[in-house]
């Protein structure tokens, strides 16, 4: 009975998140009323989070209490796979998206990553690590989709302005540098946002997670803090990169533009 008394905790601890689920039925029944088409979806959704979380929650319990450090890089690296993969659907009309989307949020993360440990900001645990780099690759991944797809949209809508740049001898980073600035900038938008307001507008995952454990709000808002700096600085790289990655699919070999990225749906 010992052996089972950790699935007894979980199961009662499940009573809390299970009741929660009245405010998902509540939208459900908002959307068939306002006959939205939604309900489905939505059912799905949930029960979709529900069990992946509860999948990853036995995954993580395991990996924690193991002494073995190659289960950070397993885990990160599939992170960031499945991580490359959305962000790649997001740009699906870029070329090789999947795999520019990939490379970029393994490089901006994993930059980032090395930072934080070599000036010891965190130690390289998998309880301090994992949670990490889920943020930071999943902020990286929003970042790069859209700024793949802006790109993309940006040059496809300006084309005319491109083509007589590189007529006149301009390379294609200078005839594309004011689609890359605008681009960066939208999809960098929403995080910068989010720093200037954290704490003000919102209370931010990290931060609420440990007063709710318990911690003071001084050691909650030292962490929120180092947690806003590695998101800025992950997704910044990562969204940079995924510009000059694109490039070679956004072009021939002769520095023309490639029509085909911009006119195949």
């Amino acid at each position: 009975m010992d052996d089972l008394s950790w699935m007894v905790d979980f199961l009662k601890g499940m009573a809390k998140p299970l009741a929660a689920t009245a405010v998902v039925l509540m939208a459900v029944a908002l959307s068939f009323f306002e006959k939205l088409g939604l309900e489905g979806e939505m059912v799905y959704s949930i029960a979709r989070a529900f069990l992946q979380l509860s999948v990853i929650g036995f995954v993580l319990e395991f990996i924690f209490s193991q002494d073995f450090s190659g289960w950070i890089i397993l885990a990160y690296l599939f992170m960031v796979t499945v991580a490359g993969y959305t962000a790649g659907q997001r740009a699906k009309n870029v070329p090789r998206g999947k795999y520019i989307a990939g490379v970029s949020i393994l490089a901006g993360t994993a930059i980032t990553m090395v930072l934080l440990i070599l000036l010891k900001v965190f130690p390289f645990t998998p309880r301090y690590i994992i949670p990490v780099a889920g943020m930071m690759v999943g902020n990286a991944m929003t970042v790069t989709g859209v700024t793949m797809k802006r790109l993309r949209d940006d040059i496809r809508t300006q084309i005319n302005l491109v083509e007589t740049a590189l007529a006149l001898g301009a390379t294609p980073r200078q005839a594309t540098v004011q689609q890359v600035k605008r681009a960066l900038v939208i999809a960098l938008s929403p995080v910068l946002d989010n720093a200037k307001t954290v704490g003000l507008i919102n209370l931010p995952g990290a931060m609420t997670g440990m007063i709710m454990g318990g911690a003071s709000p001084l050691e909650a808002i030292q962490l929120q803090i180092v947690v806003m700096n590695f998101l800025v600085g992950a997704s910044t790289v990562s969204s940079i990169l995924s510009t000059y990655l694109s490039w070679p699919v956004f072009f021939t070999k002769a520095y023309q533009l490639d029509t085909k990225v911009f006119f195949s749906e």
